[in-house]
C-alpha cells in the first residue's frame, strides 16, 4: 500500500478541514497542522480558540518564536509522521501555513510528499500576520480551486485527489 503526504495550505476560510475530511470518505486520512502543539500551550495560558485576527496574530507569533526557540512545530510534525508510516493510514495532511516550514517538513519527509494550496473565493483577504496572509508565496506542487457550493466540493475533491494519485504513480 502507498502512502503519500500532502502539506495543504490556504487562507482561513478556504475550506480545507472540510476537503480533508471529505477525502476521509475515500481514503484512510490522517489530518495534522503545525500549529496544533502551539494551541495546546497558548490554551494553557488563557487563549480560548478564537479565530479573530488578534487571536491568529498571537498564534502566528509565538509559533514563529517557538521555531525559532527549539523548532517544536517541526519536530512535532516529524513524530505525528512517523506515526502515520507506522499506521495503517494512506493519506497525512498537513496543515503548515509558511513557507519557509513547508520547505523544512518536506525535507524530513522520506516518503511521497506533494504540496496543496486550497484557493477560495470565501476565504479571508488579510489577516495582518506574515502566517495568514503569505499563504501564496510558495510554489505548490498543485493547486484546489475550492469555488464550488459545499457539496460539489465534497465530491470534486476525493476525485482531484485521486487525478493526482494517477498522475504520481501512487496506488492508493
Amino acid at each position: 500500500m502507498d502512502k503519500i503526504v500532502v502539506i495543504i495550505n490556504g487562507k482561513g476560510g478556504a475550506g480545507k478541514d472540510t476537503l480533508c475530511a471529505s477525502a476521509a470518505g475515500r481514503y484512510r486520512v490522517e489530518n495534522v497542522s503545525s500549529i496544533d502543539p502551539i494551541k495546546a500551550i497558548a490554551a494553557q495560558h488563557g487563549w480560548k480558540g478564537e479565530k479573530d485576527d488578534k487571536a491568529r496574530k498571537f498564534l502566528s507569533d509565538l509559533k514563529r518564536a517557538f521555531t525559532d526557540y527549539n523548532d517544536l512545530p517541526n519536530r512535532w510534525l516529524e513524530e505525528r509522521y512517523h506515526e502515520f508510516m507506522a499506521g495503517e493510514g494512506e493519506i497525512l495532511f498537513v496543515h503548515i501555513r509558511e513557507g519557509s516550514q513547508i520547505a523544512d517538513f518536506k525535507r524530513r519527509v522520506a516518503g511521497k510528499c506533494l504540496t496543496l494550496l486550497v484557493r477560495s473565493p470565501r476565504a479571508g483577504a488579510a489577516y495582518g500576520n506574515s502566517s495568514d496572509d503569505d499563504v501564496e508565496n510558495y510554489p505548490y506542487d498543485y493547486v484546489y480551486e475550492n469555488d464550488r457550493p459545499l457539496e460539489e466540493a465534497e465530491e470534486d475533491f476525493p476525485a482531484f485527489l485521486e487525478g493526482i494519485f494517477r498522475r504520481e504513480g501512487l496506488d492508493l
